[in-house]
């Protein structure tokens, strides 16, 4: 772990650092675009090739994808106690969900033309379930589980399968509760390429949802036209805002639990207590101690872990700013004026006793969120992300009447006769404009 005060002579260096921006490296653009081009010239052989050399598991052109049987005997397979939670965190989803979509509106503006806007859920979508390290079922709730609320018709999820072909059994009764229609046994780039251009076994999606690592981010940013994304979210972060408040237990369990997302996390401790800051320390220390993955978790401990003793709550809140973390954990005195102070995070947790975790399962917004400073342009996942916006105009005579003499005006500034002409015909008249 990295430990800095505000005190020592290089802190302004490092508070430069926090500024970041997520521009790739040159390798890792020409590593996705090859993959990409690969996938786009060569289709189903490209993902079979891909598998092969990246998950250890050669795959046919008819088994790209999970079966009917494959998805029955998951579900049958995993416990009571697994399908109560996925139907606990499904439900606050909905929810949430509910509450977040876009509601067709309308009005009349000055000149009495009816404007409006529709919304409609998008006609397919294709989700990004990361594998690897850990089943994330939650992912697949958070993503999924959004575009099911909206009503998307047609949802395909990608994910890496194992060596063996095979994928969690929580995992997928997670997307087959979640609403997905179809499921694709491919992870990485390539799978983002196949669900942006298709293949002869992929059909293109409309817009792709989804976490991943620095290559399916890369990759979700390079397919940006031909395809529409939510964000580009990629390895887990947390960043920690506290006074002398917080409680060590509680912030080295929520550090320790970030951490545990493995590869490339990221996790912070912003604080104006270095008695605090210790405390923190050594409590990591001895909850690490009792956890299943802690050769994981000390690995992001040791290289991408850093501890801040800060000035004040007002430096504080100026470095997490900068930062834009995916997830904040604010524990103040003063928790809602240091909250109202806080713009660029993907999520905030309030108090010592919210912990990220329970964002992450069950609360009910999606944890698919912005990281490695996206969060200055991009916000979290929403339902909304899922509906396709219209907007609406409608026009009577008298409205036509009015809106002409500015339209005229427009038109004859830029040039565009034929524009003020298509208004004027409509009172059966010519423009005198031109």
């Amino acid at each position: 772990m990295k430990l800095l005060s505000y005190k020592e002579p290089n802190f302004a260096d490092f508070a430069a650092t926090m500024k970041r921006r997520a521009v790739p490296a040159n390798d890792l653009r020409e590593t996705v675009a090859t993959i990409i081009e690969n996938v786009s010239l060569n289709g189903d052989a490209a993902l079979i090739e891909y598998t092969e050399k990246f998950d250890r598991c050669k795959l046919s052109a008819d088994g790209l994808f999970v079966t009917k049987k494959e998805r029955l005997a998951a579900r049958k397979s995993v416990s009571a106690s697994t399908h109560e939670a996925i139907a606990a965190s499904l439900a606050n989803i909905h929810a949430f969900a509910a509450r977040s979509m876009k509601k067709d509106w309308k009005y009349k503006n000055v000149q009495g033309a009816e404007c409006g806007e529709r919304f409609r859920p998008f006609d397919r979508v294709g989700v990004y379930v990361p594998g690897g390290k850990a089943p994330l079922v939650s992912t697949a709730l958070m993503t999924a589980g959004f575009a099911q609320a909206v009503g998307v018709p047609q949802i395909l999820a990608a994910t890496p399968c194992g060596a063996d072909g095979s994928i969690n059994p929580a995992l997928l009764a997670a997307l087959d509760a979640a609403g997905v229609t179809e499921i694709l046994k491919v992870g990485g780039a390539q799978a983002i390429a196949a669900m942006a251009l298709g293949t002869a076994s992929v059909k293109p999606v409309d817009r792709i949802f989804g976490p991943g690592n620095r290559f399916v981010v890369e990759a979700k940013r390079q397919m940006v036209g031909a395809v529409s994304i939510d964000l580009l979210p990629g390895p887990s972060e947390i960043l920690i805002l506290s006074d002398a408040t917080g409680d060590p237990r509680c912030i080295a369990a929520d550090i320790l639990a970030q951490a545990e997302h493995g590869g490339d996390s990221q996790v912070g401790l912003l604080c104006t207590s270095m008695p605090l800051i210790r405390a923190v320390m050594s409590e990591i220390e001895v909850q690490l101690a009792s956890l299943g993955r802690s050769s994981i978790i000390q690995e992001v401990l040791d290289q991408g872990t850093f501890m801040v003793h800060v000035k004040n709550m007002k430096q504080g809140i100026q470095l997490c700013n900068d930062y834009a973390p995916e997830h904040l954990s604010l524990l103040s005195e003063n928790e809602d004026a240091v909250c109202e102070a806080i713009s660029t995070a993907g999520a905030i947790y309030l108090g010592n006793r919210s912990p990220v975790a329970v964002g992450d399962f069950l609360a009910g917004p999606s944890h698919t969120l912005p990281t490695g400073g996206a969060g200055r342009s991009f916000s979290g996942l929403r339902a909304d992300q899922f509906q396709r916006r219209t907007s609406i105009v409608k026009l009577t005579a008298s409205a036509v009447k009015k809106s002409l003499p500015f339209v005229e005006e427009f038109a004859r500034i830029e040039g565009l006769d034929a524009h003020g002409k298509s208004v004027a015909i409509r009172l059966d008249k010519e423009s005198a404009r031109y």
